[in-house]
């Protein structure tokens, strides 16, 4: 076919003045762009940003109206052209198994993509085998793909996406939806894979802590690039620092906090403020010296985190800004009492289909304007957990009560109390926003005397100003998840139920969802229990509690589970070397376990940290392999997750 064989530092990709419209809209606006041979390259951005748009014209999927687009050093500038390369890259597009067929089995998908793409039989087996091994869906190999979870799902795409070994994989948002555990699997077997062919991956994403993972990245808003670069890189170009504190009251703390201060979010009893342009010490003065009155009980300064700088920098941008700006968020009509009581309790709930247990006799306890957390991985039983406490399903066994109510015999009471947010449905796609919003108001039974102020009320604290008559499913997905609490909250209720509320949004629209929750919870006393996948928002939570095969594993505040993983694993070692790979394959010869591949960096959690730093000194002096830094840590939240639930399922293995 007279291909020419790219050897590493090599650009896969290169674009200039990249134009793409939709129309009138201009999804891409002049991008110039480089992928090397061997990198794992990010991009990031709000929704709408015009990442999608971007990596379908780079796969081929769609023309282009202005710019060069060269690939494997093909000018893309036909279909005739984009035929060229696609034997030699692979596209997985965004959305959980939406390059799969449903009713087809794994192994069936398989064989699927790889006769369309001309697979050997001998090489099909041979990587088949492999891939499925690599990704744990060796035993599901004849379950039909519908009946798979999230993160299996976005697995078996991976390996369609790779069973003809493309040179190029464009992965768009691969992990949205996927539990912590599903993640990492994929992440590490991306990293194999760059290890043992030299693939070069191109992947969007709306997790800023795999952002980190990214050799380099670029950030893009509105069709354009404001900034690339490595991640520690983009990180120094925010030029400020994470103030973290605790004090008393929290609310007034908050108040003071934002008349200097834009960038600021609460933790569970945390208060994170980025401050720029100074020193950490003089960061430090600065936050103290604003917070008059306010009881400080704890002040610690950190180097910006990946997510804050993301943010600062569109910040900076003058049109980027407008979308990010702060709103008013409005009171309830009646404020709920601050009681602290017992909003939700379950108690030995068990849910059983057929044979199948998904939920295990949980107990747990949620208080009144306490944000309350349900972790676990896709199939846990949380969602299964929600539908007995909000009266949708009936428990094979157990009891809760459900503000004031017992969830067996009290339905439409609990119904009239409650607001609920479900993973799957809660919005009309083809109504508009308003029509959703009044659609809500008239099943919730609003009276007709304070419907227009319930629903100006709605349209306030859910930011839908300017977008009353859009048609829902036509919003990005931030403001559509807005939508969808808005219509939860249109009755005022005093329990709010959110399964997975943010899954695909991204950092932006997260945290604007974040400021509403807090608001509900701090201000109006409401009890939230939600379920999530971001680690970054169940630290936001006041108490988490973390399923594993409908059982609840671990109950308590976020800080006590860094803490207790903290004293039974040790801290977390992070090492930088100038060949991160090679490193890693000493590592796992020597065996030293637990140790990833983090971007260009490795990870691992180590007891006795003194020793295991002596010992990888050592191994990678041997190897000649330069060490440019190790350092250690605290373990973060996702690490307690992926801990604790390896742990299980070794000691239900063995």
């Amino acid at each position: 076919m007279g291909e020419t064989t790219l050897v590493s530092g090599q650009a896969v990709i290169k674009i200039s003045g990249l134009c793409k419209s939709y129309k009138k809209k201009l999804a891409v606006d002049t991008v110039a762009l480089t992928v090397k041979r061997g990198e794992i390259y990010g991009l990031i951005g709000p929704d709408g940003a015009g990442k999608s748009s971007l990596m379908k014209t780079i796969a081929g999927v769609m023309s282009f109206e202005q710019g060069s687009l060269e690939v494997f050093d093909v000018n893309v500038d036909s279909e005739a052209a984009a035929e060229k390369i696609k034997g030699r890259l692979g596209f997985m597009p965004q959305g959980l198994g939406l390059n799969l067929y449903g009713d087809l089995s794994v192994e069936e998908n398989i064989d699927f993509f790889a006769q369309l793409r001309q697979v050997s039989p001998q090489q099909l087996a041979e990587r088949k085998e492999k891939l499925l091994t690599m990704t744990w869906l060796d035993k599901f190999r004849d379950r039909p793909m519908k009946n798979l979870s999230g993160g299996m799902k976005q697995k078996l795409g991976l390996i369609c996406t790779l069973i003809h070994e493309p040179e190029l994989v464009i992965l768009d948002e691969p992990t949205t939806g996927v539990d912590p555990i599903s993640r990492r699997n994929f992440w590490a077997i991306l990293a194999e894979l760059l290890r043992e062919h030299g693939i070069t991956a191109l992947i969007s994403t709306a997790y800023m802590d795999e952002a980190a993972r990214f050799h380099r990245l670029s950030l893009m808003f509105n069709g354009q690039i404001l900034t690339s670069g490595e991640p520690d890189v983009i990180c120094q170009q925010a030029q400020g620092y994470l103030v973290q504190l605790t004090a008393e009251p929290q609310l007034e703390a908050l108040k003071l906090l934002k008349v200097r201060y834009p960038q600021i979010e609460t933790i569970g009893s945390r208060i994170r403020v980025f401050v720029n342009n100074i020193s950490p010490d003089e960061a430090l003065k600065a936050v103290s010296g604003q917070l008059i009155g306010v009881e400080i009980k704890n002040i610690q300064v950190f180097d910006t985190y990946l997510e804050d700088a993301f943010i600062n920098l569109l910040r900076k941008d003058p049109l980027a800004d407008q979308s990010i700006k702060e709103a008013i968020i409005p009171c309830f009509d009646n404020p709920l009492p601050d009681n602290q009581g017992i909003a939700i309790e379950a108690k030995q709930l068990t849910r059983d289909f057929g044979k199948f247990r998904s939920v295990d006799h949980i107990n747990f306890s949620v208080r009144q304007g306490e944000i309350f957390g349900l972790l676990g991985a896709n199939g846990a039983g949380k969602t299964t957990a929600i539908k007995m406490l909000t009266g949708i399903l009936p428990p094979s066994s157990g009891e809760g009560t459900v503000a004031g109510a017992d969830m067996r015999f009290a339905g439409q009471l609990i119904k009239e109390r409650i607001g609920y947010m479900s993973q799957a449905f809660s919005l009309y796609h083809d109504l508009t926003v308003m029509e959703n919003i009044r659609l809500y108001a008239s099943i919730y039974g609003i009276n007709r005397k304070i419907i227009k102020q319930r629903l100006a009320w709605v349209m306030q604290i859910a930011g839908l100003a300017g977008v009353s008559g859009q048609l829902a499913g036509s919003l990005p997905m931030g403001i559509r998840q807005r939508l969808a609490l808005g219509c939860a909250l249109v009755h005022q209720p005093v329990v709010l139920f959110l399964d997975e509320p943010t899954s695909g949004v991204d950092p932006v629209g997260r945290r604007h969802f974040w400021d509403i929750l807090v608001h509900l919870a701090r201000v109006e006393h409401v009890a939230i229990l939600v379920t999530t996948h971001y680690m970054s928002e169940a630290e936001r939570c006041d108490h988490l509690a973390l399923m594993h095969a409908g059982r609840v594993i671990a109950d308590d505040s976020p800080a006590n589970m860094i803490q207790a993983l903290q004293n039974e694993a040790g801290q977390m070692l992070k090492i930088t070397t100038d060949s991160p790979s090679e490193a890693l394959s000493c590592l796992e010869q020597a065996n030293i376990k637990g140790s990833g591949l983090y971007g260009r960096h490795i990870q691992l959690l180590a007891l006795d940290t003194e020793t295991v730093e002596n010992q990888i000194r050592v191994l990678l002096e041997k190897h000649s392999i330069k060490l440019i830094s190790l350092e250690a840590r605290p373990p973060t939240l996702e690490d307690v997750f992926v801990y604790r639930v390896l742990e299980l399922e070794n000691r239900d293995q063995a």
